[in-house]
């Protein structure tokens, strides 16, 4: 099920992200505290404890991020426990979000848990400090609770 999807830029984005080779891992036996910073598209199949920034990332099904994600696109198969900004977010049906969801682009499998508020922009969102961002007076709020 697709929610709030512009197609035109959005696909083209989320055809580059599956196409970019993953240029970062994170192994299933690694567990990295502090901030992630990259370019390109990363996965991560371990735990992160910290704030991400970075393009495209992919939160693999045995992958764990507790902290805020700053990204271009991302792609969660696993556990999420903090709020996402991106301009496309898909949660698949393994995935497990609780937090702020702020993006233009939110595609959701059933199956999918999500728990907390969706924030729609209605203009692109410039991914940058949130001292800097204008997205609060571009946007649309929903509150979710969904449980699998």
């Amino acid at each position: 099920m697709a929610i709030f999807n512009k197609k035109d830029n959005f696909e083209q984005e989320s055809e580059k992200a599956d196409k970019e080779v993953i240029s970062s891992i994170i192994d299933t036996r690694m567990v990295m505290k502090g901030e992630l910073i990259f370019e390109g598209k990363a996965r991560i199949d371990g735990t992160v404890k910290g704030n991400i920034k970075g393009e495209h990332l992919v939160l693999s099904e045995s992958g764990k991020i507790i902290g805020d994600i700053n990204v271009s696109t991302f792609v969660c198969h696993g556990i999420l426990e903090g709020n996402i900004k991106s301009n496309l977010v898909t949660a698949r049906k393994t995935s497990k979000i609780h937090g702020l969801i702020e993006s233009n682009s939110l595609s959701v499998e059933p199956g999918a848990a999500l728990s907390g508020e969706v924030k729609v922009a209605t203009k692109d969102l410039h991914l940058v400090d949130d001292k800097n961002s204008n997205a609060d007076k571009n946007s649309q709020t929903a509150k979710t609770t969904t449980a699998q």
